[in-house]
């Protein structure tokens, strides 16, 4: 038993002194950490142009179509720039019952190009700029009123609800309501010489009024009421008698036909279906007569076109010459 002991003793010592002669362990390196990716960057998106804009946004299809139906698309992607204000959905929907959809018609193109020019402002005026304006110069060619009221700013009657959407050649403000240009003044009429002339189918009356010398007195104050033969009237007297009639010395005779044309004062038609007959300024009568609602004077010659108003009257187209009694 106490040689097994040693024994044991002996192989202890030994594993001890092999263990320590043994060469250290050579410690593993912890991995590197893989370094993570910078994130990329995303470039800004291009803005886009104002009709596009508009098509993206959702509340602007009625402007859209309008401005498609107006041929004005390529106008207003062009390279501008432009400020345009611009009616919502909403805003279209206030005009008057079918207004828009007359205003799609081919035939009222026109009048829509004019409604939607009167929208756009040449030139890129962001909001800061126009608060500083009392109005602006249209692509039309016609003002709109500009005013800061409690905070808020208005063109015409439209209030602005969002201001400065800027496009790729231009800015968007938003407005809530539609803006009409003002009606075209109506030009003053010509006088009764004047809208004779520029009708053209009064050439030979225009003559005779001349060869009379009586466009000074059918120019002047009057009123005057002018029964007014055609060319075709005159072309239907016999062959021969205009001709006549032109010739320096028959001058009296073709005064007094003409005077006979004509009615002091303003007759308009609704006045001339009430009388029987009317004094003319030759001094002779012409009687009125209504056959199957036409009104016909001295029984056979058809008045064919009423009421042209004149500065100094009126004019009323008849199919024949009137001629005087004799």
């Amino acid at each position: 038993m106490k040689r097994f002991s040693i024994f044991a003793m002996l192989l202890t010592v030994t594993a001890l002194v092999l263990a320590a002669c043994a060469p250290a362990a050579t410690p593993t390196p912890a991995p590197e950490p893989t370094p993570m990716p910078e994130p990329t960057a995303m470039p800004e998106p291009e803005p886009m142009d104002i009709v596009d804009t508009a098509v993206a946004d959702g509340r602007f299809q009625t402007l859209v179509a309008a401005v498609t139906a107006a041929g004005l698309v390529d106008t207003l992607k062009g390279e501008g720039p432009f400020t345009v204000f611009a009616p919502t959905d909403d805003a279209f929907a206030k005009l008057p019952a079918g207004t828009i959809d007359s205003l799609l018609l081919p035939e009222n193109k026109q009048a829509l190009t004019d409604i939607l020019l009167y929208h756009v402002v040449s030139g890129k005026v962001m909001a800061a700029d126009v608060v500083g304006l009392e109005s602006a110069t249209t692509v039309l060619g016609k003002d709109v009123a500009i005013k800061v009221d409690m905070g808020n700013v208005y063109i015409n009657d439209a209030k602005v609800i969002i201001t400065d959407i800027e496009t790729s050649n231009g800015v968007i403000h938003v407005i809530d309501t539609v803006i009409l240009p003002p009606a075209e003044e109506a030009a003053a009429p010509g006088t009764i010489v004047d809208i004779a002339v520029a009708d053209g189918r009064f050439n030979t009356l225009v003559a005779a009024v001349t060869a009379a010398e009586l466009v000074e007195t059918l120019s002047g104050e009057g009123p005057f009421t002018v029964f007014a033969p055609t060319d075709d009237a005159f072309a239907a007297l016999p062959a021969g008698t205009l001709d006549s009639l032109l010739l320096p010395e028959n001058k009296q005779a073709l005064t007094d036909i003409l005077l006979y044309h004509v009615v002091s004062g303003k007759v308009m038609a609704s006045d001339v279906i009430g009388l029987s007959a009317a004094p003319t300024v030759l001094g002779k009568d012409i009687t009125i007569t209504i056959k199957d609602g036409k009104v016909f004077l001295n029984d056979t010659i058809q008045v064919i076109i009423t009421d042209i108003e004149a500065s100094n009257g009126v004019i009323h187209v008849i199919d024949a010459v009137l001629l005087p009694p004799q």
